[in-house]
């Protein structure tokens, strides 16, 4: 699938540094930052340098090597917060919204880190 990347979303100019943010993690494709409207304790918004929409397209698109500092940064962001369940931490939710059914609110792929409190079920079941 084609996907079209709008350069003027708000990730994209807290990239540019147009909009502050406080960063929480950077690496050479990788940005992560406290969320303003923070849903827990540790509300981190984890993003790829690249122009990427969702998971998707970052998975088909991205070099391996996006796709290796994405991912290990995400390890590195829950080491440094403390919250690794392996290591005595409480655990953590990753949440990465794709589409309009999943309400994704900017256009470019960001997953949320969420930690510090039971977050309770996720979805209702049934």
């Amino acid at each position: 699938m084609a996907y079209t990347y709008d350069d003027q979303n708000i990730f994209a100019k807290i990239l540019r540094g147009e909009i502050p943010c406080t960063k929480v993690f950077e690496s050479e494709h990788t940005l992560a930052f406290n969320d303003i409207s923070e849903q827990a304790p540790h509300h981190v918004l984890v993003i790829p340098k690249g122009p990427y929409v969702c998971y998707d397209h970052f998975a088909s698109s991205a070099s391996d090597a996006e796709i290796i500092d994405y991912t290990r940064a995400i390890g590195s962001i829950c080491k440094q917060l403390g919250i690794e369940p392996g290591q005595a931490g409480d655990g953590y939710r990753l949440i990465a919204n794709s589409g309009a059914d999943a309400v994704q609110e900017v256009m470019h792929l960001h997953v949320h880190i969420l930690a510090g409190r039971p977050l309770g079920r996720m979805l209702a079941s049934g």
